[in-house]
Order: structure tokens, then sequence, then C-alpha cells
């Protein structure tokens, strides 16, 4: 069965013709007109992949991704967003919402078609790997969901926790803290709140994660967590 890419933008000829190249490459394709439409077509159908615009009508795409990353079944769901919309404190902002690649208006089809390639491959590879270590609690149609862990924390912020693997990373208990709430979707002001730190320090785990983890951005660094069961 085809992938299927679920592509929303409320420009006709950007949806028409994302969809066209799609489709000729292989492709399963759904289209939404808003972000409403989109979240509605994410529940039904569980695509692979969303690529979508940011500046849509009732529902933009930073309110489409948040709402996606909250539910745990989608957290690893690949989001590329598409949009004219390109400063660097916008691409920021989408990072750590949790997009995967952000492909500024106008581009190229072919670009599009690589970062869909790239980002298919890594999750169907990560989803296959699951699947065949827990077969019971994954099946073929639904995104992936990592299997149960547990991870026991000490009192001292300095003291690493002790997590099933890789043990070499040495996470401090905030580092974890941070970790987890980032797992589930919460921006640095999110995360700050509720452990009660400022943003500028929340970034600085993140920071001192993505160093340890060796990942390049957020999603990485979650995809890393959960194939590493560094989460619950």
């Amino acid at each position: 069965m085809p992938l299927l890419i679920l592509v929303a933008d409320d420009n006709l000829g950007i949806r028409v013709s994302v969809n066209d190249y799609l489709e000729m490459a292989g492709y399963s394709v759904i289209t939404a007109e808003d972000g409403q439409e989109a979240l509605s077509l994410v529940e039904a159908y569980h695509p692979h992949l969303i690529v979508t615009d940011i500046t849509m009508p009732r529902m933009d795409g930073y309110d489409l991704v948040r709402k996606v990353r909250t539910q745990p079944m989608f957290r690893l769901l690949p989001v590329i967003f598409l949009t004219e919309r390109s400063s660097t404190s916008e691409r920021i902002r989408g990072y750590q919402l949790g997009c995967d690649f952000y492909l500024p208006k106008p581009f190229e089809m072919q670009e599009l078609g690589a970062m869909i390639r790239n980002l298919l491959e890594r999750s169907q590879m990560i989803h296959s790997e699951w699947r065949f270590s827990y077969p019971t609690e994954t099946n073929s149609r639904s995104p992936i969901q990592p299997p149960p862990t547990s991870a026991l924390d000490t009192d001292d912020d300095q003291t690493p926790a002790i997590v099933p693997q890789p043990s070499a990373l040495n996470l401090t208990k905030r580092e974890q803290e941070v970790l987890d709430l980032l797992t589930i979707g919460l921006s640095n002001v999110e995360i700050g709140n509720q452990l009660h730190l400022s943003s500028r320090t929340v970034e600085k785990y993140v920071s001192s994660l993505l160093r340890k983890t060796e990942t390049g951005n957020r999603a990485e660094l979650v995809r890393f967590a959960l194939e590493h069961h560094l989460v619950n």
C-alpha cells in the first residue's frame, strides 16, 4: 500500500501541484485547505507525513502541529513546513514546535520530494525496528509508539538519572525532566512554567541534551529518546 501524505495549504494551485507531483512519485495524497480540516484528516486517516503551510484560515500551521504533537500516537509523525514565512524567528518557532524541515516558498518540487523521501525512509526504518522488537504493540498502519519504560531519578540535580540505555549519556535529573516534557511537545516557556525555570535555562538543558545525544534538532532528539527508551 502506498504511503499516505497529507498536504495542507489554502492555495489551491499549490495543493494541486504538490498532489500531482507526489502521486506521480507513487504516494497516496489527501489535501486540506486549512488547519482545522487537516487536523480532522490526521485523526481520521493517520497519514505517514504532513506537508503544511503556516498561514491558513481557521487554524494555522503552528496550531496544527502543536495539536498533532499533543497526541502520543503522532509524536513521531514527520512534518514539513512549506511557507512564505521564512524569517529566522519563524523557522526557529517551527523547529521548536517539532517540524522536521522548513521549506520556504517559492520552492523546487524536487527538493520537497527529497525531503519527503528522507523523512519517510527514516520513519519507516524506526517503525520496522520497533515492530520487529515489539510485534504486539505496533501495526503497519499506525504511527510509531514506544514500548513502556521506566526511569529512576534521584533528588540531586547533579546525580545522573538511571535510564535503560544508553547508559553513557549520564543525564542529570533536570535534563531528564526537560526531556520528558520536550517529548510531549511542550515549548521552552511551557517547560519552564512546569519546572519553575527561565526559558533561557531550559534552552541550556535542551542544548546539553542535543550535545549528549549527538542530535541536530528537537525532532531528532525526540526520536532518539523514544528509540532508546529514555522517556516513558
